[in-house]
């Protein structure tokens, strides 16, 4: 009997299956689970992101180094994006002082291979998939300097703590001259302008010390 003859076609008969919508949500139900699975045994852990075109000789770089040690001896994990620059330098810190080091990988057109400091490896197809596990699985964010990678991951976890949809969580910027920018047209355009109320500022601090951020997410 034909498949067919059920209202249904195997694989073989239809190829093409793989690239329609229910076959992709059937991978982003399993990259779901693999991802649940996998990260529900990291513990408690902080979310660190910036750019990925800074080098070692950075003072950024150093300073995520630093953040990457403080939080691993206070026995938080790590988490980052996996890649180079801010995200290799906060892993590299974690795993240096012994602890756990994230890294949530992403599949891109131009590969990036996950750097050499991450201790437990997370792959992810989908970006929404992948935005989950950072969000879900930290208990603050810190904010290097980046790109529109990085202020995406600002935004997005400003918007659900906004809106209810995650719990208020610490969110701190790293570098005041970097930010100040940013902080300074919020106010102006967004709070002066009705957009934005006064407390809803509060949600994102601004720090330029490594210990000092340590200290508003983790405290002593």
């Amino acid at each position: 009997m034909r498949q067919a003859d059920t209202g249904l076609l195997s694989y073989s008969e239809d190829p093409d299956f793989v690239h329609t919508d229910p076959w992709r949500a059937l991978r982003i139900l399993g990259e779901f689970v693999d991802g649940f699975d996998a990260m529900a045994r990291v513990g408690p852990a902080i979310s660190v992101f910036g750019s990925a075109r800074v080098g070692e000789d950075h003072r950024d770089y150093q300073a995520a180094v630093e953040l990457g040690r403080i939080l691993a001896e206070r026995d938080y994990a790590v988490i980052t994006g996996g890649g180079p620059g801010i995200m290799e330098a906060a892993n590299r810190g974690a795993a240096d002082a012994g602890g756990v080091s994230v890294g949530c990988g992403i599949e891109l057109p131009l590969e990036q291979s996950l750097n050499d400091y991450v201790n437990l490896e997370v792959d992810f197809r989908y970006f929404f998939v992948r935005k989950v596990m950072f969000v879900k699985y930290a208990r603050a964010f810190v904010v290097f300097p980046g790109g529109f990678g990085t202020l995406d991951e600002v935004f997005e976890a400003l918007t659900l703590i906004q809106t209810g949809k995650a719990r208020s969580f610490p969110v701190v910027l790293y570098r005041s001259d970097f930010w100040a920018g940013l902080v300074q047209w919020l106010r102006a355009r967004m709070v002066e302008g009705g957009m934005l109320d006064e407390d809803e500022m509060s949600f994102v601090q601004v720090s330029d010390s490594p210990e000092e951020i340590a200290e508003l997410v983790v405290g002593d």
